[in-house]
């Protein structure tokens, strides 16, 4: 990871020259001559709510973290990225490699499935809350007497619906999803994601982290299913140190739950606009975000 001098704190993209087509929780989306241009902020959002104190460095890690596994899992599916080297952009995108550089991809434009693709090998999160509910997670029902973060006797693939912004997805069942995308297309989804998530989880679990559950973004390039958006970062999944993985509490991890405990420990209500984090709680995130990555990448 190319470190935070070169890489200034960007909380909000301006690249007037370019045609803005949306900023996201983290994210921010460019067209560009007939494709898309993705840039990272090191925006947080908790609760749904978008922070008002960025996390220095976040976007590079997300942007290295997901150019990784995208290669690594390359034989698996095609994926959309044309390049993440600045001199390859376009001319018009060069001038503000400040802005770009470590941060970005291009990546062909296409058609987002209306879906999120989840894996969970272990049972935590809203499929713990699930679980206790009803004995199973979207529709799959699960041996009696399982515990927070246990490990599934195989991973399960739990889509959801994608949300508008500032809702919540909903986890939905696998025939939901084949009446949404097609039960062809459905199955094809539901075994690449599984494929995806068991390679993944192999090659983390020798370098010491526990992928409990990730969400995957596919989409249709020209008819071909191709993997999207991010992919396998502390912001897509659940990273555990396995060197501390206890069933029956929750884990401790490589994301943002620093900042979740300590916005659950304030008087905030969750709604906007949320509060300034204390650099303590800045500095614990970076330091997350930056582990896994080296774990993960070397």
């Amino acid at each position: 990871m190319t470190e935070n001098k070169t890489n200034p704190v960007i909380s909000k993209t301006e690249l007037p020259d370019l045609n803005l087509l949306n900023r996201g929780k983290v994210r921010d989306l460019y067209e560009v001559e007939g494709n898309l241009l993705i840039v990272a902020t090191d925006r947080l959002s908790a609760f749904d709510v978008i922070l008002p104190t960025p996390i220095p460095g976040k976007g590079v890690v997300l942007t290295q973290m997901s150019l990784f596994w995208f290669k690594r899992l390359g034989d698996i599916i095609p994926n959309h990225i044309i390049t993440a080297d600045v001199d390859q952009y376009p001319t018009s995108c060069r001038k503000y490699r400040d802005q770009l550089a470590g941060r970005s991809m291009l990546v062909k434009k296409c058609s987002p499935l209306p879906v999120e693709c989840i894996v969970r090998g272990y049972i935590s999160g809203s499929g713990w809350k699930d679980y206790r509910a009803s004995g199973s997670i979207s529709g799959i029902s699960l041996p009696s007497g399982l515990v927070e973060s246990d490990r599934l006797p195989e991973p399960i693939f739990t889509p959801s619906t994608k949300a508008a912004a500032g809702e919540h997805d909903e986890n939905i069942s696998f025939d939901r999803m084949a009446d949404l995308i097609g039960r062809e297309m459905a199955e094809k989804v539901r075994d690449v994601s599984l494929t995806l998530y068991s390679k993944a989880a192999d090659y983390a679990l020798e370098r010491g982290v526990i992928i409990a559950d990730t969400k995957f973004e596919l989409g249709l390039a020209d008819g071909d299913l191709i993997l999207i958006d991010e992919v396998l970062t502390p912001d897509s999944s659940r990273f555990w140190p396995a060197e501390d993985y206890s069933p029956g509490r929750a884990q401790p991890s490589f994301d943002k739950q620093f900042v979740r405990d300590y916005l659950e420990s304030i008087s905030w209500d969750k709604t906007p606009p949320g509060p300034e984090l204390p650099d303590s709680i800045v500095e614990k995130t970076v330091k997350r975000y930056r582990e896994a990555l080296s774990r993960l990448t070397g």
